[in-house]
């Protein structure tokens, strides 16, 4: 199996053209013909991500946020991104990133979060069409049973993994409807309350958007990492499913930059 066939599968799961203006999702580095020795499966790409995939035997790496996001004028050392793009061309290995299309796909990053959540009835929210293809940024779906608010953000830090959360004003009324944006989803949280969600989960927030919510909607931010770090199992199920044969690590190596004290 050739790398051009599992960036093909991937891009049919979220196509390109989903992904916003400003992002820069798809191929970052390497040669698609090359044969896949396997593909390690990350949040972000670092110099420890590609001496993981080194390590592992992988020439491929499949990251969410891609490793080239802003153009790279020069190429000496001088930053991280810089030294990345060198080890990953002197090691063959080649990376591709599904970003912001990820986050827009049927299926893809919120969806995944509404699953390990056990929402039901899962629809976007503030949904749009592209060229024919139904996508959104955020999800909004069902509690099996209502939930108090101090139980609904246990249950939030439980199953996405999250040692903390940023939270308003307890909800006085149960959690049933729940909207979702990973990411920096702060700006879905009108769209949120349109929606009818008791809640709205992201990643991270802007101060002064946590004011005039009181009692309107349980804000419940746990972190850009801890909400899409279980990206990598949706690009292990994608490969399994469409390129069989194809081995799949997910990166031991947490590339989380913000330490909890």
């Amino acid at each position: 199996m050739k790398i051009k066939q599992v960036l093909s599968a991937l891009e049919r799961f979220a196509p390109l053209p989903l992904q916003e203006s400003w992002d820069n999702a798809g191929l970052q580095i390497g040669l698609t013909e090359a044969e896949v020795s396997g593909a390690l499966l990350c949040l972000d790409v670092t110099e420890d991500i590609i001496d993981e995939a080194v390590a592992k035997g992988c020439n491929l790496v499949v990251s969410h946020h891609p490793l080239l996001f802003r153009g790279l004028k020069q190429i000496t050392g001088a930053t991280d991104v810089q030294r990345t793009v060198v080890k990953a061309i002197k090691a063959d290995v080649c990376v591709v990133s599904m970003h912001t299309n990820l986050d827009n796909a049927l299926g893809g990053v919120n969806f995944k979060i509404a699953e390990r959540l056990g929402l039901r009835d899962i629809t976007f929210f503030a949904g749009k069409t592209v060229e024919g293809v139904e996508c959104g940024s955020g999800v909004v779906g069902t509690l099996e049973s209502p939930m108090a608010a101090d139980a609904f953000i246990a249950h939030v830090k439980r199953q996405m993994e999250a040692p903390c959360a940023l939270c308003n004003a307890l909800l006085q009324r149960p959690i049933s409807r729940v909207a979702i944006c990973g990411g920096a989803g702060d700006f879905l949280l009108d769209d949120a309350v349109r929606a009818g969600a008791d809640a709205f989960i992201t990643g991270e927030m802007h101060y002064h958007q946590y004011f005039g919510h009181e009692q309107q909607v349980q804000i419940c931010v746990i972190g850009h990492y801890e909400s899409e770090h279980f990206t990598a199992e949706l690009f292990r199920d994608v490969i399994a499913r469409e390129c069989p044969g194809v081995r799949c690590e997910i990166a031991a190596t947490n590339t989380n930059p913000i330490v909890y004290m």
